[in-house]
């Protein structure tokens, strides 16, 4: 079994700082969580980025002093968002793939999100896709519903993502699929079998899967993006106390985790030519 890619999703578009006050916003404290979710074992980053007020943006310029931050520290994978937060532009949340990171997530479809709908088009989605395959960026492939495996299969068909694939599956999500392992086993027999995978279970969902993750041979993501709390009722001090879990874990169940240069060559990433 390959060794286990743990991506930390520090911040995301969702949560502030009433909701836990550990919650990293400014550039300089998502730098700094970041580090310690790197040291704890995360070899990659699902990059938000919030403004001066800690309301979420895609202020390219942000997101450029935030990555070099984070690479004056380590050497970490960095994806950014594409999703942004509910409500942008097209234009707003595709702005940053200017700046060519290696990874960045391409969410294949519409989805209710809670009480208001995450749009995407399938114009949308292929714009995005074309933009990444002409800035030689790896597309995350995001699930949050199992049609979007064959959205995304759509787009290699037409040449437009080269496989193989890294899809990511975001669970629990109110309006999405929910976060059963049954369904992740599903998703995870939909997928093409030269696909890499990891998943992200939302709130309560988030430790077994996990879990189920590790014993299945898929990747993890974990963070505050996803999950506030360490334990029922008790709010995580740090995104790095997550990563810490979820590598204590694998070690114990006999995997290995990867450093952020193994995970490159799992994922087959071109060299960074990011800020």
């Amino acid at each position: 079994m390959e060794k286990l890619i743990i991506t930390v999703a520090v911040c995301g578009a969702e949560v502030g700082k009433k909701d836990n006050p550990n919650l990293p916003v400014s550039p300089e404290e998502i730098a700094e969580d970041v580090y310690n979710s790197y040291l704890a074992g995360a070899s990659m980053v699902h990059l938000h980025v919030r403004d001066k007020e800690g309301n979420p943006t895609q202020d390219v310029a942000t997101f450029k002093r935030t990555i070099e931050l984070i690479k004056s520290r380590c050497d970490i994978i960095v994806q950014i968002s594409t999703g942004g937060a509910v409500g942008m532009t097209a234009e707003e949340r595709s702005a940053p793939l200017n700046l060519r990171p290696e990874m960045a997530s391409l969410t294949c479809g519409t989805v209710n999100f809670g009480s208001v709908v995450f749009w995407n088009p399938p114009d949308l989605i292929e714009s995005f896709a074309l933009k990444m395959k002409e800035l030689e960026i790896k597309p995350e492939i995001e699930v949050f519903e199992a049609g979007m495996i064959n959205n995304a299969l759509q787009l290699v068909k037409k040449g437009i993502v080269p496989p193989p694939l890294h899809f990511d599956f975001v669970m629990g999500v109110p309006g999405g699929i929910t976060g059963n392992v049954r369904d992740l086993v599903y998703l995870v027999e939909s997928i093409p079998p030269e696909s890499t995978w990891s998943v992200a279970g939302i709130g309560r969902y988030e430790l077994p899967l996990s879990v189920a993750a590790i014993i299945m041979g898929g990747h993890v993501r974990v963070g505050f993006e996803d999950n506030i709390f360490y334990s029922k009722g008790t709010l995580a001090a740090s995104n790095a106390q997550l990563v810490e879990r979820v590598s204590r874990l694998a070690h114990e169940l006999g995997r290995e985790v990867a450093s952020s240069n193994e995970a490159r060559k799992i994922l087959n990433l071109r060299v960074s030519n990011s800020v």
